[in-house]
């Protein structure tokens, strides 16, 4: 009997790979290098700030037979609410070794980021409490920071499902700013210029987005419509034949058995190739890569009923026995209406407007700083050049002066002058030298016996 593979856990926990766009899949091309490509897009980063560490455990975690083997029957639920967790007893010493090791890296790395934030902000603290620090963290435990535990496990998956949750809002609202500033520099540039030129460039900035608004008919993803045009044109079937269990087989790129995010925003190539061209000055790609999120939303709204950010064959099969499959509304795209609201732009603008004058706060204190060190460093220049010119003068002097104590004057380097051994004709003797002199016999003795 064949057993049905099991979704990987790292698949469950990073449905959501951030920043990987993805790219039609061909066909032609083969099977092995569709394998290739799924590869590359597993292994994705997700965007989130502990993602080395998230896939590193769950790589150890997957090494364990006993661990592994629960994860075959595991699902969602069951990895959300912490079954799982209790099995982290169960799992080899060479495994626990490990994920402590992991742990302790985590903990430095969050250490050395706390640090350099401080660091930024000028704080300057007697004594750091790193395990209150550390609380800012929520993906481990912070009061044990030397051993991977139960709660250690329990705390990476539910963050991470929080934050991989929270992440396509943050996207969107990030797109919403990244409009905002675009509208505000349009309007920043025709306000300087004079009216012949503004009236010119507004009339050739409305013409270019009335031409991008000129495209063909975009179908609704996840509709039949959608879905055999990829049929046809991406995999060169024959639209009539169309079948969907057939398409879901084709499109599961790595062949586990599900659609994850990514391969379900590779279908929407086709629709959003008639709206955006990289060529057309008129054609924004970050725009694109919104509509292709918003496309992918739809989906998993209308398809993903279990809400595990994953599309099973059978959530694919049922959604085309829906109405909307085959008489879905017509889709907006991003042209019809702005994101934002006239009252959000100004709020938006005046947030700005905030951020240059603490900028320009900022530019004139480092200004005074550099002025100030440049006077400090003139004063020291000068008390430097009256130090060496001292010098200078106190070993003139001595030079030029014999010392007081009766030493020889010194050199032209410092050094001591010394006298020649030898008295010159005519020198009076030291008194030392008299003395031995005095003592010496007159003459030698006269008729001393003679030694046969």
């Amino acid at each position: 009997m064949c057993r049905m593979k099991s979704t990987p856990i790292w698949l469950l926990l990073l449905s959501v790979s951030a920043g990987v766009l993805s790219v039609p899949i061909d066909r032609d091309a083969g099977k092995q290098e569709v394998k290739e490509e799924a590869q590359e897009e597993e292994n994705g980063d997700t965007g989130l700030y502990y993602d080395r560490y998230l896939r590193e455990v769950i790589e150890v975690l997957e090494t364990d037979p006993h661990f592994r083997e629960k994860l075959q029957t595991a699902n969602t639920e069951d990895i959300k609410n912490g079954r799982l967790n209790k099995e982290l007893d169960l799992v080899s010493h060479h495994v626990r070794t490990r994920l402590d090791e992991l742990k302790r890296q985590e903990v430095s790395r969050l250490r050395m980021l706390l640090k350099a934030k401080l660091d930024s902000t000028n704080v300057q603290t007697l004594q750091m409490d790193h395990a209150s620090l550390l609380k800012q963290f929520e993906h481990l435990d912070p009061h044990n920071q030397n051993t991977f535990e139960a709660k250690d496990l329990e705390l990476l998956i539910s963050t991470a499902t929080k934050d991989l949750e929270n992440y396509d809002a943050e996207r969107h609202e990030e797109f919403k700013r990244y409009e905002m500033l675009k509208e505000h520099e349009r309007r920043e540039y025709l306000k300087g210029l004079d009216q012949e030129k503004r009236e010119k460039e507004e009339d050739r900035l409305q013409k270019l987005k009335e031409k991008h608004r000129q495209h063909p008919k975009v179908n609704a993803p996840g509709s039949v419509a959608q879905l055999r045009e990829v049929w046809e044109e991406t995999d060169g079937l024959d639209p009539q034949e169309f079948n969907p269990k057939t398409f879901f087989k084709l499109h599961d790129a790595n062949e586990d058995d599900v659609l994850d995010e990514q391969e379900l925003e590779a279908l929407f190539t086709k629709e959003l190739e008639k709206v955006y061209d990289p060529k057309n000055e008129e054609d924004d790609m970050m725009e694109m890569e919104e509509e292709r999120l918003r496309m992918r939303e739809h989906v998993m709204k209308n398809v993903d009923t279990n809400k595990d950010r994953l599309v099973s064959l059978d959530e694919f099969l049922k959604s085309t026995e829906k109405k909307e499959f085959n008489n879905p509304k017509e889709w907006e795209t991003l042209d019809t209406k702005p994101v934002y609201t006239e009252e959000e732009l100004q709020r938006f603008e005046a947030e700005l407007r905030d951020k240059e004058e603490e900028l320009k706060r900022k530019v004139e204190t480092l200004r005074q700083e550099q002025e100030l060190l440049k006077e400090r460093g003139k004063a020291l220049e000068a008390q430097k050049r009256e130090y060496q010119q001292a010098v200078l003068e106190m070993s003139q002097r001595q030079r030029e002066q014999p010392a007081a104590d009766g030493r020889p004057p010194a050199g032209p380097h410092g050094e001591l002058k010394f006298q020649p051994a030898a008295q010159k004709a005519g020198e009076e003797k030291g008194p030392a030298e008299q003395e031995v002199q005095n003592n010496l016999p007159a003459e030698p003795p006269q008729n001393l016996p003679q030694h046969t």
